[in-house]
């Protein structure tokens, strides 16, 4: 087996490649298009079959410098801490409060349900938890920090990033698929009253979803910005190496904790205002390129073994989120048209990701009318509370004596 070793610069190339791959094929895919597919997760799948033709038919197997992946991914995770604003919370009212509580119930489900049936198949939990949760409700990003974490000691289960990237990839499409048609079946099961597409408000979306006014982004608000990440990290690592060695916790979770509390401070003390909107281009810039070379490393020969359960917990998943969107979202939200709408979008990122929360959103609204309680909510709980709640429940599941 010979073996090719690619530098830093060559890595970063590869992973740039897999983007630009990813973008075209999107363009000429209809499906991926409807289905709000990532660049990263189409080019990196593309680019994981031909290492594994290269590996298995020409016995050359390839080395990436692995230097850039760490940064890439503490850099999102702070950049979802810097944009969690407090005073956002106003905006959502009493009804942010009750549809956190209902998406914090579905991630215990979510966890459960994946070691439950992970047990009862005799295979490792950790495979229950990569189907739960971190992957579920957290995506690509967080189901591959956490594979990493889970490559480590004490857990060293190797194939802890292929299991997660199926996933994860599975709970996208499933998310945008299911969301539109709960909607409906509850508007029609409920005669749910509509306002209509001719009558909706002179309302439009609020905050980072839809600015009325666009701020440019310049080289010394860039700067700004990427500073903050900088120092988010700086402080999230170094708290992370303090803590350790009084209980575990992983590094990318201390650097979004210090990303919030630092967009809060500088907010309260009237130091400085956070551009949510750059700070989103530097989190999603770096999402896309951890993803890319998460995505072009896998080894694909490893989920052949760990296909059957796979398969069980992820139907169980997308059947429970049925059932729980239709159940407890709906009814806890109101039983009235932004209900349903609410379940549609917590169908989104409850199996997928925020983009495709508001992909279903769009497409129920689009055909009955505008919700603009939903439209306010949904994005807030999605976009970073989710994150920061997730991190502590996936914490508190690593404790149970049997991982």
């Amino acid at each position: 087996m010979q073996v090719m070793d690619f530098n830093v610069y060559a890595t970063l190339v590869c992973m740039v490649g897999v983007l630009l791959i990813g973008r075209l094929i999107i363009k000429r895919v209809k499906f991926l298009q409807d289905y709000d597919i990532p660049e990263p997760v189409v080019g990196g799948v593309i680019a994981a079959f031909l290492v594994l033709i290269v590996y298995h038919f020409f016995h050359l197997e390839f080395k990436f410098d692995s230097s850039l992946r760490d940064p890439l991914m503490l850099a999102f995770f702070a950049s979802i801490g810097l944009s969690a604003d407090f005073a956002s919370l106003k905006k959502g009212g009493k009804m942010l409060g009750i549809f956190l509580i209902i998406v914090v119930g579905l991630l215990f489900l979510q966890n459960i349900i994946g070691i439950g049936i992970a047990q009862a198949m005799g295979v490792n939990p950790l495979i229950g938890m990569l189907g739960g949760s971190i992957t579920m409700s957290g995506g690509h990003g967080t189901g591959a920090a956490w594979a990493e974490v889970f490559k480590k000691d004490p857990y060293d289960f190797a194939p802890a990033m292929e299991v997660a990237m199926a996933c994860a990839t599975f709970g996208l499409i499933s998310g945008g698929i299911i969301g539109g048609p709960v909607a409906r079946y509850l508007i029609k099961k409920y005669q749910l009253k509509t306002p209509g597409v001719n009558d909706k408000e002179d309302i439009a979306p609020v905050g980072f979803e839809s600015p009325k006014k666009e701020r440019l982004i310049t080289s010394s608000s860039f700067v700004e910005s990427l500073a903050l990440i900088a120092i988010a990290l700086l402080i999230g690592t170094s708290v992370s190496e303090l803590m350790n060695q009084f209980f575990t916790l992983p590094t990318f979770v201390w650097c979004l904790f210090v990303g919030v509390i630092l967009r809060n401070m500088l907010s309260m003390l009237n130091i400085h205002k956070v551009f949510d909107r750059e700070v989103a281009v530097l989190g999603n810039v770096s999402l896309s390129l951890f993803l890319a070379f998460a995505l072009m490393t896998i080894n694909l020969w490893q989920l052949v073994a760990l296909a059957l359960p796979m398969i069980v917990i992820l139907i169980a998943q997308v059947v429970v989120m049925v059932l729980y969107a239709i159940f407890v979202t709906f009814r806890f939200c109101g039983k009235d048209y932004d209900s349903a709408v609410f379940a549609a979008g917590h169908c989104g990122f409850g199996l997928g990701a925020t983009p495709t929360a508001m992909v279903n959103m769009q497409t129920v609204t689009n055909h009955y009318g505008y919700s603009h309680a939903a439209f306010i909510v949904v994005p807030l709980v999605g976009a970073f509370f989710i994150d920061l709640v997730n991190s502590l429940v996936i914490n508190g599941f690593l404790y149970l004596p049997f991982f």
